[in-house]
């Protein structure tokens, strides 16, 4: 997803369990509905319920993560390099406790619960109130290395 040293691209979509389980629960709606009253009600209600959930998982697993020369965008926000700090992959333990119980409540949060890394950036900028961004990612290595200039190779 790194094209060079500082550069870094992923997007942070649900993964295809999701999906297989909101077309089952959406057939079931779809069943529970058609039975008793008729197949075009159970249509009519599946398929908004499809287009809910369709528009639900596209917004939600939109969100990027992007790292390039002049800046790092999480999710809506975006801060210039000028202002990272300290730069830390976490993986684990160490990542659910970043995002559970360690958690600053002022910090800059892209959380996914199906992402099992994350990545901790300090803040410098005296103007922002989030002391650091917390950033879900399934690769933290490399978008650790590309925060801080290293090269890390995909495995």
């Amino acid at each position: 997803m790194g094209s060079s040293v500082g550069g870094y691209r992923e997007s942070l979509r649900v993964p295809v369990a999701w999906w297989l389980i909101g077309a089952a629960a959406v057939i079931t709606l779809f069943v529970i509905v058609a039975v008793p009253v008729n197949v075009f009600v159970g249509a009519l209600v599946g398929g908004l319920a499809a287009v809910l959930l369709v528009l639900l998982f596209v917004r939600y697993g939109g969100a990027r993560v992007e790292v390039d020369d002049r800046r790092l965008r999480a999710g809506r926000a975006e801060i210039n390099r000028t202002y990272l700090g300290t730069v830390e992959a976490l993986t684990g333990e160490d990542a659910r406790r970043a995002f559970g119980r360690d958690c600053d409540p002022k910090a800059y949060l892209v959380l996914r619960s199906y992402v099992p890394g994350a990545v901790r950036v300090q803040i410098t900028d005296p103007g922002d109130p989030a002391p650091y961004w917390l950033i879900a990612t399934r690769h933290p290595d490399r978008l650790a290395a590309a925060l801080s200039g290293h090269s890390v190779g995909r495995s």
